[in-house]
């Protein structure tokens, strides 16, 4: 049976890199996407054209009942899973805290703290050897917000980046002795399109100087390091944050 990777936030920035990396691997890759359906269709196009499987599916990560239809989607036309990366999120625009409001919270958690556990959940049930399932990694992708604070920017952001990372830690221990390891990837400042949802989309070119590299991180170098994770090579790893962060 053929490896299957679903890549959550697969059309644009990280995930789109590791999309398009599994794919060389010899990965059957499955994305989702919220709204941008033709940024989601070009990474497929890419794919396919390339001799890759791939294939995008409208999902919600947010709600449990379109979790678990994008689940069973993939199931039918790929079968059973053996790969999850954890990469959807969001993050709001720049703001101190005091400027925040119960909805804007709302939003952030959602998507990046309760649209993983769901996703997980999907993963687990279909890859644990208690559940049948013959064994399988995830990986998380965090943030170095998780450990800076993003202050003055976006608290609520970088806290829900520290909870994927508390859930990856007990999760891996939960699930180590059915063949499923967990793992976080935590990026540095990368050249993506979330600055832009930010409020600068110019950030990584402010804030360069801070990394001890003395530059900003390219999409492909943190695919590198999920696709790491994902593999044999990786078969003692579980339970670890991975840096990806320039040194910062």
């Amino acid at each position: 049976m053929g490896k299957v990777l679903v890549i959550t936030g697969g059309s644009r920035g990280i995930g789109a890199a590791t999309a398009q990396l599994a794919a060389q691997k010899g990965y059957a890759v499955c994305i989702n996407y919220l709204r941008n359906r033709p940024a989601a269709q070009s990474v497929v196009d890419e794919i396919l054209a390339s001799g890759g499987k791939a294939q995008a599916f409208k999902c919600d990560v947010s709600q449990e009942a379109e979790v678990k239809a994008f689940f069973e989607q993939v199931d039918r036309e790929f079968g059973c899973i053996t790969g999850l990366v954890n990469n959807a999120g969001i993050l709001e625009r720049q703001s101190r805290l005091e400027s925040f409001d119960a909805a804007r919270l709302k939003r952030i958690f959602e998507t990046n703290v309760i649209g993983p556990f769901l996703c997980a959940k999907e993963a687990v049930l279909r890859m644990s050897t208690r559940h049948g399932g013959t064994g399988g990694a995830i990986v998380n992708v965090s943030s170095a917000a998780a450990k800076l604070g993003s202050p003055e920017e976006y608290v609520d952001y970088a806290a829900s980046k520290a909870a994927l990372e508390t859930m990856t830690i007990g999760l891996a221990k939960e699930v180590v002795q059915e063949r499923i390891r967990v793992n976080t990837v935590r990026p540095g400042v990368i050249y993506t399109e979330i600055h832009a949802s930010g409020g600068e989309p110019n950030r990584v070119e402010r804030v360069k100087t801070r990394i001890p590299m003395h530059r900003g991180g390219q999409p492909e170098e943190v695919a590198q390091a999920i696709l790491w994770l994902l593999s044999d090579e990786a078969s003692y790893t579980t339970g670890s944050v991975l840096e990806v962060s320039g040194g910062l």
